[in-house]
């Protein structure tokens, strides 16, 4: 073994031992079944425990299985070259017949065995990845959770997001996220999955624009919304994007014509109506407040158009300007706050950030 295979040499000492009683076991199997002649061969699981028993079961995560198939190849290899050497002429025929049907038996046995191993460590990893998605939605991202995420695969690449919608309900769980990580890698990013009850929830590591990384996996998800929290500045700081996105999926049931996915500063005026804290101040703090400081007209221009029908004339008279005044200060609000007054959707999280900030009582000026 250690002049045919390479990787045998690599080996500690300890796991050479191991292959050593691997090798011996299944030839010691061999002449056993074919000593009692007349029985049918080992197979299955009877076979791989007889074979591969003895060793420890990490040893699966040593050597591979293409490494393992090279190993039972060149077994086979050496008894066959030997058989002529050691049975009577009269039974050589059959007993190298019987090696090969012994050899394919092997063949099987060690397929179950790497495909059991990779079962039981696809089942921890699934546990493992729902424990780490679970503490980073709580905050708790502490360095034991930041490790735990590297052995999933997760590179740290730098800014995440948080999307979340209804888990699909004719796939299975493993099948979606793997669908979701190759996609997810074919955009360059990375990708932690979970399951929360009936919600799927994705983590998504090297992001640049939200809505972009979100609408590759929209498909993904089961029906209704699918809702991406912003962006955030690594995985310490994912459960701020998680907190956005859940409110906002919690309330998207106010917006049947939101895209999907949609983001969820999209759907704060839904998320104040619907209790949510952290929405109301950043209508209040991020688009009443600098509204006020800004200039003392705007809010009574803004306030008036909406109070008009969104009319740009009915605005200039009610205020003795001109119409191009109104369209400029207008256009003033879109800059500061992000919302466009002409646009439904954007005058509709505008109102309620007027009626927030006056109950508020905060002051209009620094």
């Amino acid at each position: 073994m250690e002049s045919e295979l390479e990787w045998f040499r690599d080996l500690s000492a300890g796991d050479r031992s191991w292959v050593g009683l691997i090798v011996q076991a299944g030839i010691k199997g061999f002449v056993d079944w074919y000593s009692h002649s007349g029985e049918p061969v080992p197979a299955g699981s009877g076979l791989a425990a007889a074979v591969f028993g003895a060793a420890p079961r990490a040893l699966a995560g040593v050597i591979t299985l293409q490494e393992t198939v090279d190993l039972v190849k060149l077994s086979i290899e050496v008894v066959e070259s030997n058989i002529d050497d050691i049975v009577d002429p009269a039974d050589a025929a059959d007993t190298h017949a019987a090696v090969l049907r012994y050899a394919r038996e092997v063949a099987f046995a060690t397929a179950e065995v790497y495909a059991r191993a990779a079962e039981v460590r696809g089942a921890w990893d699934a546990r493992l990845e729902a424990l780490v998605v679970d503490s980073v939605l709580r905050g708790e991202a502490d360095e034991a959770v930041m490790s735990r995420a590297s052995a999933l695969g997760w590179s740290d690449r730098g800014e995440v997001c948080v999307v979340l919608g209804q888990a699909p309900t004719r796939r299975t769980e493993t099948d979606v996220f793997e669908e979701i990580r190759r996609v997810a890698r074919g955009a360059g990013m990375d990708a932690l999955c979970a399951t929360q009850g009936e919600r799927l929830v994705v983590l998504l590591g090297g992001v640049s624009d939200s809505g972009k990384a979100a609408s590759g996996l929209a498909e993904l998800f089961g029906t209704g919304p699918v809702v991406v929290g912003p962006v955030v500045d690594g995985l310490e700081l994912a459960h701020r994007s998680g907190r956005a996105a859940l409110a906002a999926h919690r309330a998207a049931a106010g917006w049947p014509d939101a895209p999907r996915p949609v983001r969820s500063s999209e759907l704060l005026p839904e998320r104040v109506l619907a209790g949510d804290g952290h929405a109301r101040r950043h209508l209040v703090d991020e688009v009443y407040l600098p509204l006020s400081r800004a200039r003392e007209t705007l809010v009574e221009t803004l306030t008036t158009y909406l109070a008009t029908g969104s009319s740009l004339e009915a605005t200039g008279r009610a205020l003795y300007v001109h119409p191009n005044t109104v369209r400029y200060r207008l256009r003033q609000v879109a800059d500061l706050t992000g919302f466009s007054p002409s646009e439904p959707r954007d005058a509709f999280a505008l109102h309620i950030a007027l009626v927030l900030g006056r109950q508020s009582g905060r002051h209009d000026s620094l």
